[in-house]
């Protein structure tokens, strides 16, 4: 899909199909702004029939047979004094689902005069085209289903000069998470994402390594092999890079979690664990590739970036790992197993290890890692934890900018003590009490601690149920908008 703008003489728009913002002041002389597709005396009548004030996110619809348009929907962003984008970005998100199946094209003409930067339609217009995702790769019915292909901005003569080509490529990148965290886990496979990341390095020119078993096991990395031995498929340590034409300034890691199933192992997830929904255990290795297909697009000057994916499924058969094992990273620290479904934090220990020997002078890690994180802050805000202060507020504040909340966690060093075994030298879960921050310190073991580091538990947010009858898929992509932007504030 893709964004365009109209900013000639509205006398000649030829558009069929009108979403027009509107405030709780005044409705009939803002009526007077679209007399350019129909007479407000038309609509004057109905508006105050169905009683329509312009609140927040109501609206109110016609479809016309002998209008210049089809289809015209007044939308509420409620009272003018005050507003803020966020309110536009709602009311507008809100019926834009509601035209997914219905047009090929949108036109929008909202109140510009209140956004106050380029930055701020930018992010509109993203959090509209997402508004608008649909998934409908496993609906049999998909073919009958109009596809919306573009969103038109009219009278956006405030802004413009403004191009929408770098919002397209942070969109695509953002979609590329979403199918790969709905894809059912007989679709996406260990083998299947490596496809996917060479498809990234194909099209956008970035290097590409992809390890296999032996590969991995001449790396000593025991403790993601180990989850990998239940599974009758292979798995894949995938590695893109992507280098600026210029001189380096910076070198940044990302690595993701990938388990493109998780069972729990011999902990097997019973009951409110939801083993049906284990599909999305690799929400931040989505993110992660789509992060790379977005700066694939963008190319940042003077960045080396790498993304990392330590794929696998966490399965059980008679070579799986048992609890009670100890198996060794490949930084040569050994850990006991005490829960197989705890699973996430040791392929991420070797993928950390790795990216650590890349000496990089960051390295984020994006991984539905806890249960924990959810019940604490449920499923709008991802929490984090970093090392380094610079680098949690410069991530918080790029957070803000595209609408992905994240809330920073401590990394509390005595909690340290219920990591600790009595055979190896840790265990990867500790007390029930606090268990997404131990499953931080945890990772923290399997880097140089000289490395600027965040670990983004995302559990919460990588799947929503929310507008389900209009969006079945689930899968947010979050992370996705928030790497990004931190990348590009550089």
């Amino acid at each position: 899909m893709q964004f365009s703008t109209f900013n000639k003489n509205l006398a000649n728009w030829q558009g069929t199909s009108l979403i027009f913002g509107v405030f709780e002041e005044d409705i009939e002389s803002q009526l007077e702004n679209i007399k350019f597709v129909i007479e407000p005396e038309l609509l004057i009548k109905k508006v105050k029939q169905n009683k329509f004030e312009g609140k927040k996110t109501k609206t109110l619809s016609f479809e016309f047979l002998d209008q210049k348009i089809e289809t015209l929907t007044l939308i509420g962003l409620g009272k003018s004094k005050g507003i803020k984008i966020n309110d536009i970005k709602n009311s507008l998100s809100e019926i834009i689902r509601k035209f997914v199946d219905k047009d090929e094209k949108i036109s929008i003409l909202l109140p510009w005069e209140l956004i106050n930067s380029k930055e701020e339609i930018i992010h509109l217009a993203a959090s509209t085209r997402l508004s608008s995702y649909k998934d409908n790769r496993f609906n049999r019915k998909r073919d009958e289903k109009k596809i919306l292909k573009e969103i038109e901005f009219l009278n956006l003569t405030k802004f413009n000069d403004i191009s929408f080509k770098e919002t397209e490529s942070i969109c695509e990148g953002v979609e590329l998470a979403r199918r790969l965290v709905a894809a059912p886990p007989n679709i996406l496979t260990p083998k299947e994402m490596s496809i996917q990341a060479s498809k990234i390095a194909k099209d956008h020119g970035l290097g590409i390594k992809i390890l296999d078993k032996k590969e991995c096991e001449e790396l000593g990395m025991g403790a993601y092999l180990a989850v990998a031995k239940g599974s009758d498929l292979e798995p894949k340590f995938i590695h893109l890079t992507l280098k600026s034409q210029g001189p380096t300034k910076e070198k940044i890691a990302l690595v993701g979690k990938g388990l493109t199933f998780d069972s729990g192992g011999y902990n097997l997830k019973v009951g409110a664990s939801q083993i049906e929904m284990m599909k999305y255990d690799m929400g931040g290795s989505a993110a992660v590739l789509g992060a790379a297909k977005a700066l694939g697009a963008i190319k940042p000057e003077g960045l080396e970036i790498h993304f990392i994916v330590a794929a696998c499924e966490n399965m059980i058969n008679g070579s799986a790992v048992h609890p009670g094992d100890v198996v060794t990273a490949s930084n040569g620290k050994t850990i006991e197993i005490n829960n197989t479904d705890a699973e996430g934090r040791l392929t991420l220990a070797d993928a950390l290890t790795y990216a650590s020997n890349l000496k990089p002078d960051s390295i984020i890690d994006l991984a539905t890692l806890t249960g924990a994180i959810v019940v604490a802050l449920g499923n709008d805000v991802a929490g984090f934890w970093s090392n380094n202060h610079d680098l949690a507020k410069d991530l918080k504040d790029a957070s803000a900018e595209v609408g992905e909340e994240l809330w920073q966690m401590p990394l509390k060093k005595s909690y340290k003590e219920g990591l600790k075994s009595h055979i190896a030298d840790m265990k990867n879960t500790g007390p029930r009490a606090g268990g997404s921050i131990t499953a931080a310190l945890f990772l923290e073991e399997f880097f140089d601690d000289k490395i600027k580091w965040a670990h983004i538990d995302i559990a919460g947010t990588c799947w929503t149920d929310k507008n389900k009858g209009i969006n079945p898929s689930g899968a947010t992509g979050f992370g996705v908008k928030t790497i990004v932007q931190w990348i590009k504030n550089k």
